[in-house]
């Protein structure tokens, strides 16, 4: 399973949050039901019912919940610590029932929260002067460059411009988030 979750902690409190994740939870494709699915999922094979299997994984006890306890099993795992009232930390922040445990929609929460922060991440990579809040043809053709694809300006113009919706030139974080979702 390529599940890979991390979470980082708040400087101000001992709060965790999520920030990356490798749990295939891209959903740009769709089955032909329309039912989302990650491009990494097998052809028929639908993003809830991927998580699904996901949280099983989680769900050590087969109670249909994850307990802060289960969440740190997996946590050591894969070599990170995290601590009872951490794990307590990151459950309560997405317990929609308030009993203490993620059921399966709590869970997509979580997922979703983890591409978000992520698409962020790569929305910051992309901006010409960090904190702009802006992609601009330079910014993006300076991307392309230090990941070793030359794009001139003029194809990079184009890029933003078929995803510009306000027409100003540049891509806010809504319209990256569109060409990203597409």
């Amino acid at each position: 399973m390529g599940l890979r979750l991390t979470l980082h902690k708040k400087k101000s409190k001992a709060k965790a949050t999520t920030s990356s994740c490798n749990a295939n939870n891209n959903a740009s494709s769709s089955t032909s039901s329309g039912s989302p699915r990650s491009p990494f999922t097998p052809k028929g094979r639908t993003r809830e019912e991927e998580l699904k299997d996901v949280f099983r994984h989680f769900d050590l006890d087969n109670d249909g919940k994850i307990s802060a306890l289960e969440l740190r099993r997996y946590f050591n795992s894969i070599g990170e610590i995290l601590s009872q009232e951490e794990a307590q930390e990151v459950i309560d922040e997405l317990d929609s029932d308030k009993d203490g445990m993620l059921e399966f929609q709590d869970f997509v929460k979580l997922m979703d929260n983890t591409k978000d922060e992520d698409l962020k991440k790569v929305f910051e990579m992309f901006e010409h002067e960090k904190g702009s809040g802006r992609i601009t043809p330079r910014g993006l053709q300076r991307a392309f460059n230090r990941l070793g694809d030359s794009k001139s300006f003029k194809e990079c113009k184009a890029m933003i411009q078929v995803y510009d919706a306000d027409g100003d030139g540049e891509l806010d974080f809504n319209e990256f988030h569109q060409m990203m979702v597409v």
